[in-house]
């Protein structure tokens, strides 16, 4: 007869989490490391009650099968700051560990959407635990219940459908078992994960269950390194022996299967030029002598000129974004052809390439192996050393502006560059600071630089701070770059990481109102129209009077932070020494010029211009966005 342990869902779902276990390369680590969380109504005597009894168990010393095992818990005070942070710290740990995030049901549900999208799109894995409505249906409906008059088995929670990699409900105790199964098998996969989201309706998880000891027995999910195909790896050589101005793009699957030597190795044998994405920056240190910087949209100068005349583009471990293409703009050779690399077919197949699908490491390797001996021609690898040596000129010139009365965002830039270790981290996410940061930032490892670009969500950087800084510990300074705009939306995370007694430093930049789209909304001929912080004019009736008397330092300061006020770049880098120096979580507050100046614009991005207008500045931006389209082409 099998043996059984009578637990509650969520107890069972606890206790089976705290017993799995991931390995790569002979590595073996805890797969789920804790959960943040918030607790109402539909989880504080389910999920809530197995975590307590954990760690009371825990702490008791009580041995037997009773025991639970215990999963660390962190109270969140926001549901989408707490997917964020969970997020953030499975891309710093490459993704071989996540954490958990438990919400009530309703509001506290939904709250986690933005994240679970930013997760999904980054190809990041993170466990959704969204409690849900009775599946008894006796309570009905109740409190925060969606009703569909048209089915009774839709909740808010349906929502996470298609921005989930993996979606159940548990409306019985033992569907829970083939459930967690499939989340671990996703949460693991190198190619298919995301956002992995099990609903929880709230009888359910305080339903006792008598389930097999099996299933809580230690378990370690193998994250494989798929090996190229031998015919298509032959296929992609053909293709990149036959370039003659050839181009790598790397992607995050380089850093996330921490290929980074690989490709440095690849790079140098062959003299092929490296260029970046956001997610891949760091994986060749910037001063390596093929490193071109970012390319796309906002790329470096160095990167999209190689770009437009590239014959064969090599993409490894990229989903080639909008931006990376720049709209489908920047790969401008007629005869362009691409090889793809991804562990993904799906990402692999883009641009009508030659794929090779395989793990980033082990496709740099057998490239390697049977690329001995081939090199690109020395004039061409001469060409894209002498680009990007013009292009950090350039560099230097953004870092040390001495623009007044206030400095340009990109001076901070340059001093935290400066002053920032390799293994230090910065981080961003929206607004102009990712455009910036791509075509100007420095970095020399991959752990470096954290700009999540891919969903671009404002409100991400502080949340993600704190995932960073428990993924990587207090060896690593932990960077939070923030707009006025972005810190508005989610700053209350900052109490979380106080609470914590975890130190990061927050860099606050104020320039009363949106840079980014300030300055798309005056390109497409919209003037800046809604893009400032202004109070509304009792002459116009529109938000162009007096600046909105707002004191973000002091708020940073009401959620226990400490504030350094920096009236110069000089004070700032003196107060970052504090900063660093210090033991507690700082916010460095500076006001920065919001019309700029940024860097030079190499490249181009399909933003819709109105087709009729009886503004002139709308006329000339249509103008001009028609002619630019006559640049953009499938890539087939």
């Amino acid at each position: 007869m099998t043996s059984t342990l009578r637990l509650t869902t969520a107890q069972a779902l606890v206790k089976f989490l705290a017993n799995q276990y991931s390995e790569r390369d002979g590595v073996h680590e805890r797969l789920v490391t804790g959960i943040f969380g918030i607790f109402g109504h539909g989880n504080v005597a389910g999920v809530g009650q197995a975590l307590l009894q954990a760690q009371v168990q825990s702490q008791e010393g009580a041995g037997g099968d009773e025991v639970l095992g215990e999963l660390p818990y962190y109270l969140a005070r926001n549901e989408q700051g707490a997917v964020h942070a969970a997020t953030a710290y499975s891309r710093a740990r490459n993704r071989r560990q996540v954490m958990a995030v438990t919400t009530s049901i309703g509001p506290g549900a939904t709250n986690m959407v933005t994240g679970a999208a930013l997760a999904t799109t980054n190809r990041i894995p993170v466990l959704l635990l969204p409690s849900d409505q009775f599946a008894n249906r006796v309570p009905d409906p109740v409190l925060q219940q969606l009703e569909d008059p048209g089915s009774l088995d839709i909740t808010v929670n349906d929502v996470f459908r298609p921005i989930s990699r993996f979606f159940d409900r548990i409306n019985r105790p033992e569907q829970l078992i083939p459930s967690l199964m499939n989340a671990m098998r996703v949460l693991t996969d190198p190619a298919d994960t995301g956002a992995v989201t099990i609903a929880l309706p709230q009888d359910v998880q305080a339903e006792a269950f008598d389930w097999p000891l099996a299933f809580f027995a230690p378990r370690v999910w193998h994250i494989g390194r798929p090996v190229p195909e031998p015919a298509a790896l032959q296929r992609a050589l053909a293709v990149i022996r036959s370039a003659r101005r050839p181009l790598i793009v790397a992607g995050g699957g380089v850093v996330y299967s921490e290929a980074g030597a690989e490709l440095r190795a690849f790079a140098s044998a062959t003299g092929i030029p490296v260029a970046d994405t956001h997610a891949g920056k760091g994986a060749i240190n910037w001063d390596h002598p093929s490193a071109v910087g970012g390319v796309g949209s906002t790329g470096s100068a160095a990167a999209n000129a190689l770009a437009r005349e590239a014959d064969v583009v090599i993409g490894i471990g990229t989903r080639y974004s909008d931006f990376t293409t720049a709209s489908h703009t920047i790969f401008a050779a007629d005869d362009v052809r691409f090889v793809n690399v991804n562990v993904l077919g799906f990402d692999a197949a883009k641009h009508g390439a030659t794929m090779v699908v395989a793990d980033a490491r082990e496709a740099l390797r057998a490239l390697s192996r049977e690329l001995a001996g081939w090199q690109v021609d020395p004039s061409y690898r001469q060409e894209a050393i002498d680009a990007d040596a013009a292009w950090q000129q350039v560099v230097d010139e953004c870092y040390h502006r001495g623009h007044t009365p206030l400095p340009a965002q990109t001076e901070v830039f340059g001093a935290l560059n400066e002053l920032m270790g390799p293994e230090d981290v910065v981080i961003n996410a929206a607004g102009s600071m990712p455009g910036d940061l791509q075509c100007l930032w420095r970095a020399t490892t991959p752990v470096q630089y954290h700009v999540e670009y891919a969903f671009s969500c404002m409100g991400y950087e502080i949340p993600a701070a704190l995932g960073v800084k428990m993924a990587l510990g207090d060896d690593h300074e932990v960077v939070a770059i923030v707009g006025d705009g972005t810190y508005q939306m989610l700053p209350m995370e900052i109490a979380t990481i106080v609470s914590e007694g975890i130190k990061v430093i927050i860099v606050l930049l104020q320039n009363h109102g949106f840079a980014s789209i300030g300055a798309l909304s005056q390109s497409r001929g919209s003037q800046r129209f809604g893009t400032m912080y202004r109070m509304r004019s009792a002459a116009t009736g529109r938000l162009d009077g007096d600046m909105v008397p707002v004191d973000l330092a002091a708020n940073a300061a009401s959620w226990g932070a400490d504030v350094l006020h920096c009236e110069s770049i000089e004070q700032f880098r003196e107060n970052y020494a504090r900063a660093a120096a210090s033991d507690r979580t700082t916010v460095l507050h500076i006001e920065t010029d919001l019309v700029g100046p940024n860097p030079p614009g190499s490249a181009w991005w399909d933003v819709p211009v109105s087709q009729v207008s009886t503004l002139p500045s709308t006329q000339q931006a249509y103008a001009e966005h028609l002619a630019a389209r006559t640049a953009q082409r499938p890539y087939l």
